[in-house]
């Protein structure tokens, strides 16, 4: 539901990227923050900005695939704050290749942070916000999930099950005075792509998604300030790109036509993509 102000926040994989900008939109709002990541160096500089920004900040290790872990988060927030306003399960790693040739150890990794850390996330704080009677939560997903492009069957799957589980939370946690939004950006720059596992060596896919994300009109601080302003209104999906909304539309008229279209229009437009790096 609406975000209070100076509202006391959670947020996962927050060293950089989104989950940093996040935290410096809620910053600007005076947030008091749970800055957590793996990554405790970049979440204490996180916090850094934060504090600078407006807000304040406690930086924390956490590995979300780990319950215990995100368990400690909402008793931090608890200790420090006295409860929390907003969840922000942001920790999100990306395996890219074809099913059937993409390790199972690497399906067991994504899935162990981008599934399970929400998943948990979740667990630990629901009963939290329901309890409370107001709160939200803000499931990072992504565009992915909804339109299930070739090549990217782990990274799918777990968003695709991220939606799925917001809409579940939707219609459990909304009689209860508490939101649920799934967040589901196409591409923009962030560290993703650099920190993913890629089982597709002769394929452009990494390129081409590092082209569309640096030529996104649309970035990260951008997508954190429409992913609060779609908590405010308390949406349940917030789908930022154009190109995400429409593609989506599109496969919803017509599913079967949506993925017999796809491998076409994949190979049209990195046609031309060649062709204007050509010229």
């Amino acid at each position: 539901m609406p975000i209070p102000a100076s509202p006391r926040a959670v947020v996962t994989g927050a060293a950089a990227g989104l989950g940093r900008e996040l935290c410096l939109a809620l910053a600007k709002r005076g947030a008091k923050i749970i800055v957590s990541d793996r990554d405790l160096a970049g979440a204490q500089e996180t916090a850094r900005l934060v504090r600078q920004a407006g807000g304040s900040a406690h930086a924390v290790a956490c590995d979300v695939s780990k319950r215990e872990e995100v368990e400690q988060l909402a008793c931090l927030a608890e200790q420090c704050f006295g409860g929390t306003d907003l969840l922000i399960n942001n920790a999100g790693v990306l395996v890219s290749g074809t099913v059937g040739e993409i390790p199972l150890r690497e399906w067991e990794w994504i899935m162990n942070i981008n599934l399970w850390g929400v998943i948990y996330g979740c667990h630990v704080f629901a009963p939290r916000l329901q309890a409370q009677g107001s709160g939200h939560i803000l499931n990072v997903a992504s565009a992915a999930g909804l339109l299930c492009l070739p090549g990217m069957g782990p990274y799918n799957v777990t968003k695709a099950a991220v939606i799925a589980l917001s809409e579940t939370l939707r219609g459990e946690l909304q009689r209860h005075g508490v939101g649920v939004t799934a967040l589901c950006p196409t591409f923009f720059q962030t560290n993703i792509l650099r920190s993913g596992h890629s089982h597709m060596p002769d394929s452009n896919l990494e390129l081409e998604a590092a082209q569309r994300s640096q030529q996104s009109k649309l970035q990260a601080a951008d997508i954190a300030r429409i992913a609060l302003a779609a908590c405010e209104r308390n949406e349940l999906y917030a789908v930022p790109m154009s190109d995400g909304r429409w593609s989506w539309r599109l496969k919803r008229l017509t599913p079967e036509g949506f993925f017999n279209l796809m491998p076409r229009a994949l190979q049209y437009a990195q046609a031309r993509r060649k062709k204007s790096r050509v010229s």
